[in-house]
């Protein structure tokens, strides 16, 4: 009896359990009979707003859907302007569900799908703006006036979704990689260009200086080379002068001076070696101071 007690009550407690769900705050809940949603008697599907709620156990399934708000921010998506240009677009977008019936009809309930459909709905709104405009107007200031429109273009989602596209904002415009890696090198090109051209420029003024300073140079050694031949036979005269005067003064001590510095440089090392006559002249002052007075 005892276990038959505690197998009833576990019982009640597992079906009670299974009778109810809780819906979080930022959700909505959907329930299904046999894989079949449930509806009320208008044929309307029955959304259950957050809270603790009741379902047949067993029988009925939940699902939640996220009803916070959620940002689409895909990769970016190439568009044509006017002048048929290509430009890389990166746009995002802020929505939440409105209408969960229509949006779990249209997506069955799944997220991805969601962002599908309304990534195509943004981005031809997008397409349609990018595609009546040039670049400059495109960069000179039109891209409010773009994301103005394209979140106008984005409300039809309301109905055909039941999604409400809350903001959408473009983040950059680009040019393709291609054309981008065109243009760089296009400009690393000129670059180049006009940086050869200020080298050859300033090789060129090198050059220009350095002849200019060796000339300078050439001629102020050439100057120098000149006094210094002045000086040195100004200097020579003077010298030869100085020893006229003083050979006029007293030729015989000036021929002793002489004789003497001749005989210094002459027996100046033991290993000189000089064959020549006792009568020779070379010797005249020895042989005079040898004489008796």
């Amino acid at each position: 009896m005892k276990n038959l007690i505690i197998a009833i009550v576990a019982a009640l407690f597992v079906l009670t359990v299974s009778s109810v769900f809780v819906v979080f705050e930022g959700q909505r809940g959907i329930v299904f009979q046999f894989s079949k949603i449930k509806r009320d008697d208008a044929g309307e599907m029955i959304v259950y707003e957050p809270g603790l709620q009741f379902k047949l156990p067993f029988i009925e399934t939940v699902r939640k859907i996220d009803a916070r708000i959620q940002t689409l921010d895909e990769a970016p998506d190439r568009f044509v302007t006017s002048e048929k240009k290509d430009l890389m677009v990166d746009s995002y977008a802020k929505w939440r569900i409105v209408d969960f019936s229509t949006y779990y009809l249209r997506t069955s309930g799944s997220i991805e799908n969601a962002r599908a459909l309304l990534k195509q709905k943004i981005n031809n709104g997008l397409r349609t703006e990018f595609g009546s405009r040039t670049i400059k107007e495109i960069v000179s200031g039109d891209r409010d006036t773009i994301m103005a429109k394209a979140l106008e273009s984005a409300e039809s989602s309301k109905e055909d979704l039941g999604i409400e596209v809350i903001d959408v904002r473009v983040k950059a415009i680009n040019l393709p990689t291609e054309v981008s890696n065109s243009i760089y090198d296009r400009m690393r090109a000129e670059r180049t260009a006009v940086a050869k051209e200020h080298r050859s420029k300033g090789q060129e003024q090198s050059e220009i200086i350095k002849a200019t300073i060796d000339a300078k140079v050439t001629v102020m050694l050439a100057n120098a080379q000149k006094q210094a031949h002045e000086i040195r036979g100004e200097g020579d005269a003077l010298a030869a002068k100085v020893y006229a005067d003083a050979y006029k003064k007293d030729a015989e001590f000036f021929t002793f001076y002489r004789s003497l510095m001749a005989y210094e440089n002459s027996f100046n090392s033991k290993n000189d070696i000089m064959v020549v006559k006792p009568d020779n002249d070379f010797f005249h002052y020895m042989k005079e101071s040898t004489k008796p007075k």
